[in-house]
């Protein structure tokens, strides 16, 4: 009994009689369940069988289903129900329906019912569009209804959006008016190239347009302008397609690699966002847009419905409810933020800022110029040259017996364990004005009286290399421990194997003006700063530190940033080979007040002067 009525094996059976209706029924589910549209139909009557084969066909589609189970009888609060109930010549059969909607949301289960009939000594099922389900009419058909909720905004520290309404154009299609549904998806893959050819998948999204309304608008993707003008223009020429212009706050005011964009839902997105997102979508692909992709959309609310002819519902027969939409606060400053683009607005080559509050950790301000969408700010691999100083000067104030005024000298080269170091030849003096100076020569032979161990720990102390707990991609920076003296030599003036980000100097310099290394963050409620335990510095050594860089910034490569007696900081020229060519990164690390700010650019180009710009600048407001 029990193998007779698991639905597996044939489609034939031999285990009952023909008096029995089991075989009718169970024929009849295991044909309409594998597919075999037409066994199925040939089990009814009632209507012309080309009609239920097609009937039974279209309900995978309708729902863009993964998958169909029917089971005979029914689980659950009635599955003391008979499976079959026969009355002479008449029967009723109970049977149960689990339908995996795949990315459309949760399996959908529900009973099912089917009237048969004994006819010439042979049970057939008498055919109703209720066998389908219990609710569906002659004419009806079911659709799935994805209703997407107004995306949050990422907003900065006033409340105000960081993203601003732009004209756009929603592309899609009604469904049911589509002559060739798969020309017209195939051609609108075709036409849409994404991230270096990959393209929208064509058959999950013809999955969708089949199983939406058919009088509905669908869209199933967004496009800028005039960004996109190029694109719109071929679209243009697809069959079926239809553009809705609209309004759309999409675009970043300002720190665009940080907040992020917008794009479609390919198959390689779509892995890294998860369900329930679908083809046709438009969800975050870059920066903050698509690290809180699941907060800032929410989820959408998925409805399976009866329509009818005319596309109107009639019933909702189950619903997923979705998750509202979460905003998410950033710690940027209008004002701050402002005052970086316009201190890098007029450089032409890869440049980047950011600005910290040392109090705090709060990233002020991310500013980024013609690095191609990239968040350098954040996530640059530079040498930091004679900036690491400040790392090297506080490690040997706290444990190199050094003092502002310890006499060094500062010859034109120097060797150390093999390795030359060059500079511009001073007098002997206080470590100080070498220091005030750039002198690349005196810092490498100080090296030797702190041991590699000593420097690599003082280096994570302010943050290098450490775990910040940032919830957006940042490098903390890189300090291998100098396997001899010369690899040492070069660790202290920021070259050979070291390397940083202008987040991981800010950090550096925010340090430096407060005595206590603090892990940065840049969401609000989303920080895990807290949880990083903050460094507090030797409080002699930051005194000593302070007034150190307040004599750098009063000359050399420095000196352009003095708008005021209260910056402090350092510069360096520090270079690096690149495809075999040699690459200046023109820096400026420092604070001013409650502020540190460090600025790399990729040239030569004084950083100092752009550091002087930012902590003067009054431009006017974005927006």
């Amino acid at each position: 009994m029990v193998a007779c009525v698991g639905l597996v094996g044939g489609l034939t059976t031999g285990c009952w009689a023909e008096p029995s209706a089991m075989p009718a029924v169970r024929d009849f589910l295991i044909a309409w369940e594998v597919g075999n549209y037409t066994a199925a139909a040939k089990r009814t009557i009632g209507a012309d069988r080309a009609q239920v084969s097609a009937a039974l066909g279209q309900v995978r589609s309708q729902l863009d289903a993964a998958s169909l189970r029917l089971a005979l009888g029914v689980t659950g609060q009635d599955s003391d129900a008979k499976a079959i109930d026969k009355k002479g010549d008449e029967a009723d059969a109970n049977f149960s329906v689990k339908v995996d909607l795949g990315e459309n949301g949760q399996p959908w289960t529900y009973k099912g019912q089917m009237h048969l009939r004994r006819k010439g000594g042979k049970w057939k099922v008498v055919w109703d569009p209720s066998i389908i389900n219990p609710v569906l009419k002659p004419g009806q058909r079911l659709a799935v209804q994805t209703e997407v909720p107004p995306r949050a905004a990422i907003t900065d520290t006033q409340g105000r959006s960081l993203l601003q309404k732009v004209g756009a154009y929603n592309v899609g299609v009604f469904p049911g008016g589509l002559a060739n549904p798969q020309r017209t998806l195939d051609e609108l893959a075709r036409q849409v190239k994404i991230d270096g050819g990959r393209r929208l998948d064509s058959e999950r999204l013809l999955g969708r347009v089949r199983s939406a309304p058919p009088q509905r608008f669908l869209p199933l993707l967004t496009l800028q302008v005039p960004e996109h003008n190029g694109l719109i223009q071929r679209l243009n020429q697809v069959p079926g397609l239809t553009f809705q212009g609209v309004r759309v706050p999409i675009a970043p005011v300002y720190a665009p690699e940080l907040v992020g964009t917008l794009g479609p839902a390919t198959a390689d997105r779509l892995q890294q966002v998860g369900a329930p997102y679908q083809p046709g979508d438009t969800i975050g692909v870059s920066g903050v847009q698509l690290l809180q992709q699941r907060r800032l959309a929410g989820t959408p609310t998925v409805r399976i419905v009866a329509q009818d002819p005319a596309g109107k519902d009639t019933q909702v027969l189950h619903a997923w409810p979705g998750q509202q939409p979460q905003e998410v606060r950033t710690t940027i400053d209008p004002g701050y933020q402002r005052k970086a683009d316009y201190a890098l607005s007029g450089v032409t080559v890869p440049g980047s800022l950011v600005a910290v509050r040392p109090a705090t950790g709060e990233i002020l301000a991310v500013g980024n110029r013609a690095t191609n969408g990239r968040n350098l700010a954040f996530e640059a691999h530079y040498p930091p040259g004679l900036t690491f100083g400040i790392v090297s000067a506080e490690a040997l104030f706290a444990h190199g017996g050094m003092t502002q005024s310890t006499k060094t000298t500062c010859p034109g080269t120097v060797t150390i364990g093999g390795l030359t170091f060059t500079s511009r030849a001073r007098p002997a003096g206080s470590f100080a004005n070498q220091f005030g100076a750039s002198c690349r020569t005196a810092l490498a032979q100080l090296g030797g009286k702190l041991d590699a161990k000593t420097l690599v720990a003082e280096a994570a102390r302010l943050g290098i290399g450490k775990d910040w707990g940032l919830n957006v991609p940042a490098f903390t920076g890189s300090v291998p421990p100098p396997a001899n003296d010369a690899e040492k030599a070069a660790t202290m003036v920021g070259e050979g194997k070291v390397q940083v980000s202008p987040l991981a100097m800010a950090l550096v310099a925010a340090a430096a003006q407060n005595g206590t290394w603090k892990a940065p963050y840049v969401l609000k409620d989303l920080s895990k700063a807290d949880q990083i335990q903050p460094t507090n510095l030797q409080s002699e050594a930051i005194s000593s530190l302070k007034k150190l860089l307040s004599s750098s910034v009063r000359a050399g490569l420095a000196q352009p940033a003095r708008v005021s007696g209260d910056v402090v900081g350092v510069a360096a020229l520090p270079t690096v080979t690149e495809n075999g060519r040699k690459k200046e990164i023109s820096w400026f690390v420092g604070s001013r007040g409650d502020l540190a700010v460090a600025i790399a650019i990729e040239g030569h180009v004084s950083a100092a002067k752009v550091a002087a710009k930012f902590f003067t600048a009054q431009p006017g407001r974005a927006r």
